[in-house]
């Protein structure tokens, strides 16, 4: 039974993404402009399956394209957000303590007496991402992101190898849970740290640079769909610009998108230094950042 709802799964995988060129027409469709490499990553993510490690710099759309992966597969997006200190309860499952003890009582009232087994059952168990994820009904697998990794420590980490390299994770209660239909797995780090080589090993890897400007430009005019043409290509190399100062924090594509819909809302069709200047919040996120800017000059951000 298991084995042919596999069969099916895969099935309805291989029909949606049959190729990488299909793939990378699928994403332009979701919204998802991207390059043969990256699209090449996710197809074989897809298609092995093997779970896709992506870094980058913050804002490169490493976030969107789980997400646009998940559309394409009209399929569920089971995101995990690390932080620091998260750990496996929080990730994998923890036990619904207040319904096992009205369970508790109930039997009391009743004279009856639960055994240790009748409570420690699927009944008494909230799901959390990662099981969420493999225990997913299907008919095609979910799309599970991990998303910054490198934000959880090592022991994290390694905490997710088991389910890396067989899609099962293990409750010390009730044994080893495996997928059905083993989840797309991609995985995100900004690099604040250094992921280690076991986890490498798992994975397949892609660097996500920053688009082009021309690139970033079309991006825009997806998002923010009243924007003038100018206004996007003349913020998109602004963006750029700003990339070469050394900033705490280098705007993104979502900064980018952010300011143009910014300067479309204030009626501005075309960026110069007044507007760069009153806008410059949507796109620079430090006091120390903006006065860099400024210090280099407004004209000189706004390309004028």
């Amino acid at each position: 039974m298991k084995e042919a709802a596999r069969s099916g799964a895969e099935a309805g995988v291989v029909e949606r993404v049959p190729d990488v060129d299909t793939l990378v027409e699928a994403l332009d469709d979701a919204d998802y402009l991207t390059d043969t490499g990256l699209a090449t990553a996710l197809f074989m993510a897809v298609r092995l399956p093997q779970p896709l490690l992506l870094e980058g710099e913050a804002g490169v759309g490493k976030t969107e394209a789980a997400k646009a992966l998940a559309r394409i597969l009209d399929t569920p997006l089971i995101r995990l957000q690390c932080y620091e200190g998260i750990d496996a309860a929080e990730a994998l499952y923890e036990w619904n303590y207040t319904k096992q003890l009205l369970s508790i009582r109930l039997a009391e009232s009743q004279g009856e007496r639960l055994a240790q087994t009748e409570l420690f059952t699927g009944e008494y168990l909230l799901q959390r991402p990662l099981l969420r994820a493999l225990e997913h009904p299907g008919p095609r697998p979910a799309v599970l992101l991990i998303d910054e990794l490198d934000r959880a420590d090592d022991d994290f980490e390694a905490f997710t190898f088991e389910l890396l390299a067989e899609s099962s994770v293990t409750i010390p209660e009730l044994g080893t849970v495996y997928a059905v239909h083993p989840p797309v797995v991609v995985l995100t780090s900004n690099r604040t740290r250094d992921l280690h080589d076991a986890l490498k090993r798992r994975c397949l890897y892609h660097w996500i640079d920053f688009p082009s400007a021309a690139r970033t430009a079309e991006i825009i005019r997806r998002r923010v769909p009243g924007s003038a043409e100018p206004l996007a290509l003349s913020a998109a190399a602004s963006v750029s610009r700003l990339r070469t100062l050394e900033l705490e924090k280098q705007p993104g594509i979502a900064e980018a998108i952010d300011w143009v819909a910014a300067l479309t809302l204030l009626g501005v069709h075309r960026l110069d230094g007044e507007a760069a200047g009153a806008t410059l919040g949507s796109v620079l996120k430090s006091r120390e950042d903006q006065a860099m800017a400024v210090d280099r000059g407004l004209a000189w951000v706004a390309g004028a």
